[in-house]
């Protein structure tokens, strides 16, 4: 139920409110390119520097470290001066750092991905709150859309880092892509956006499930972004490529997972969310399988479509099971899971080179995300979601 002054907000100026929406999504499909183009241009950055696989996996650790930050950061921000300056500050922070990722130096580089990945921890958070805030009964409609329009910029980050290595036009793609977020930033600085409602001040307690969720969390996200981010390099050394079509491994990993959470919807009408969940993750396994192993084209992008397949539907699960065993304190505690799966994201890809380059091979690398699925699957049964109200 929103407040009534954002019932108020909403009612008086649909106009303002629907350009803001399609001006955040818009946001978000730029959000999708800087952060998932890392990985389809990280063989280039890693010849260009000289890096071994446990070095590439900094740039991992270090955009997704500082946006954990900014997540931290973001809430205390949004609760006292609004929406406005969260979103703004993001996407300024996107644009920045991204324009200045094909740096001469690996440390200026590493710098730009901090200042960029500050900005995601910012924006992110902000975008979702405000769509759930301002939409009511129809906020899973509209966070559909908004994460639909991330996930239509992370599947085109493949495609682009594609035609941008192959035109040697890299440079030119960051600072298109890093001014479009500036210019966004300051058209938004102009918008009347809506104040969120007071949170209540509610005491949490650590329990045994939130333990177990938090978990579910970290590993989840970890899964995913350690995935996609080293699906080129492992695409690139695992096949003969007569062009460099290893950069679209990616893509089809995040074509998996967007077309996953559109079928998911309507999956979960008719199932229940453990046996999706649990489906979903034996999916996983398999499609993360296939890819280690893969040494053709077909069955390295095969394996990765079936990888964002089956990992599809877990977080969308995850944001329903919150909110189900914890009702009104699933915001605070929210904020709690949303960090945890930032540290997933900034640990887990950088665990997979740190594997690789003491084993001499990114395919053991990979054997970290497979495990994760293991360990998703392990604490789901240890929790026992169906039992549960």
């Amino acid at each position: 139920m929103m407040s009534s002054k954002t019932q108020t907000l909403a009612i008086a100026s649909p106009i303002s409110q629907s350009v803001i929406f399609y001006l955040l999504c818009a946001g978000f499909v730029a959000n999708g390119i800087v952060i998932s183009l890392i990985g389809p241009i990280l063989p280039m950055f890693m010849t260009k520097w000289g890096l071994n696989d446990s070095r590439a996996g900094l740039f991992s650790f270090i955009q997704f470290s500082c946006s954990f930050v900014g997540v931290l950061v973001s809430s205390p921000l949004i609760s006292r001066k609004g929406f406005k300056p969260a979103i703004t500050m993001g996407l300024a922070f996107l644009g920045i750092g991204f324009a200045l990722l094909n740096a001469p130096t690996l440390p200026l580089a590493l710098a730009a991905s901090a200042i960029y990945g500050l900005g995601y921890g910012f924006a992110t958070p902000g975008t979702n709150l405000w769509v759930g805030e301002s939409y009511g009964e129809r906020r899973a409609s509209a966070l559909s859309i908004v994460n639909l329009a991330w996930g239509a910029g992370a599947i085109s980050s493949s495609p682009l880092a594609m035609w941008a290595t192959t035109t040697a036009h890299v440079t030119l793609l960051l600072y298109l892509v890093g001014a479009f977020c500036v210019g966004l930033a300051l058209v938004l600085s102009f918008m009347p956006f809506t104040r969120p409602p007071a949170a209540a001040k509610e005491k949490i307690t650590i329990d045994r499930v939130m333990v177990l969720l938090g978990t579910l969390f970290f590993v989840y996200v970890g899964t995913e972004v350690g995935t996609s981010y080293w699906a080129s390099a492992h695409a690139d050394r695992a096949a003969t490529w007569s062009t460099n079509a290893w950069t679209l491994a990616p893509m089809f990993f995040f074509a998996g997972l967007l077309g996953g959470r559109g079928a998911a919807a309507a999956v979960l009408l008719h199932l229940k969310e453990v046996t999706v969940a649990v489906a979903g993750l034996l999916l996983a396994a398999t499609g993360e399988s296939i890819f280690l192993a893969g040494r053709s084209p077909v069955m390295l992008f095969g394996g990765a479509f079936l990888a964002g397949l089956g990992l599809a539907s877990i977080f969308p699960i995850l944001i329903a099971w919150l909110s189900k065993w914890y009702g009104t304190r699933a915001r605070k505690i929210g904020g709690v899971m949303f960090a945890l799966a930032a540290l997933g994201s900034a640990l887990v890809p950088p665990l997979v080179g740190v594997v690789s380059s003491l084993a001499g091979s990114l395919r053991f690398g990979l054997l970290v995300p497979l495990a994760g699925c293991a360990v998703m699957l392990t604490v789901i049964g240890v929790l026992r979601p169906g039992t549960r109200g």
